[in-house]
């Protein structure tokens, strides 16, 4: 059976060193790479010495800081616009900002506002903790201590435990965002690994072929704790002793952190065609795959 293809109408991106899809093409046309040490403050909320280990030597730590660090998006983001108050969306972790910037921004260029009653979201979206949600977890163990312990160690802007929805980062991104703009025909969130924005694309394609949609949004969001990421990889042996992320090349040896957010808005091509939108690229099948057939869990 063929199936339509289908457009690519617009893109939406928060991601190191861009905050637009056009200074992300324009990194990627100059060769610049994007990664840096962990940014300074409470990324890590705990000082580096103690989560700094050596490749030999790395119980509970990591042997690199290495990643790609989102920076400069509260400059950018402003909550107002969307169809909840500003702050009922500032309280949540920037993981919930960035799905809806992503996706404003794709649906802007798309020349496509809310409401959209026939337009939908699928989210990759990795289940790994954010740092919200961590603070959160910290604060509801240590309300439970003793108060001696409690009282020292909950102190200052500590003392106030976030918002609770923070807890429900994996499927709630998807369904505020599509509050939040209007989109009326559904949106949920997905995790397949390293593939998750490829199923986002696929089954949003399926959305769009079965007539249930006319406009779909696909994407991924990754902002993990990053030291949960740094230390639980490293466990692994799975993060890169050079610093350096080289799938199937010869002297591969490890993977390196990155955080962001990616959307494209799609629609079908003759729909796109009609309406006389720019298409700024064409789907006509997805590969779909997730680890590979060795038996190492991160094999391509």
């Amino acid at each position: 059976m063929e199936f339509e293809p289908i457009a690519i109408v617009g893109r939406g991106c928060v991601l190191p060193d861009a905050l637009d899809p056009d200074t992300f093409w324009d990194n990627i046309a100059a060769g610049r790479t994007s990664l840096s040490a962990a940014p300074d403050g409470d990324r890590w909320r705990l000082p580096r010495r103690l989560a700094m280990g050596t490749v030999g030597d790395h119980l509970d730590r990591t042997w690199t800081d290495a990643g790609g660090y989102v920076r400069g998006f509260e400059s950018v983001f402003d909550p107002g616009g969307f169809r909840i108050a500003p702050e009922r969306i500032l309280s949540l972790d920037p993981l919930f900002h960035w799905v809806m910037y992503g996706v404003r921004q794709a649906l802007t260029e798309a020349g496509r506002e809310g409401p959209l009653p026939r337009a939908g979201l699928v989210l990759g979206n990795l289940s790994y903790p954010t740092p919200t949600g961590a603070v959160y977890a910290e604060h509801v163990w240590l309300s439970a201590q003793q108060p001696a312990l409690r009282d020292a160690l909950l102190t200052g802007e500590r003392r106030r435990r976030p918002d609770a929805r923070n807890r429900f980062s994996s499927g709630l991104p998807a369904r505020l965002a599509a509050r939040a703009l209007g989109l009326g025909a559904g949106a949920w969130s997905l995790d397949a690994a390293c593939a998750s924005s490829l199923y986002a694309v696929k089954l949003a394609c399926d959305r769009l072929h079965d007539g249930t949609a006319d406009l779909m949004v696909a994407g991924a969001v990754s902002r993990a704790d990053p030291l949960y990421l740094h230390v639980g990889f490293c466990g692994l042996s799975a993060t890169s002793r050079t610093g350096r992320s080289r799938p199937f090349h010869r002297d591969a040896d490890g993977l390196v952190h990155g955080e962001g957010a990616g959307f494209v808005a799609l629609m079908r091509l003759s729909d796109a065609r009609a309406a006389g939108l720019p298409v700024l690229g064409v789907i006509r099948g997805v590969g779909l795959s997730n680890d590979g057939r060795g038996a190492g869990l991160i094999s391509p």
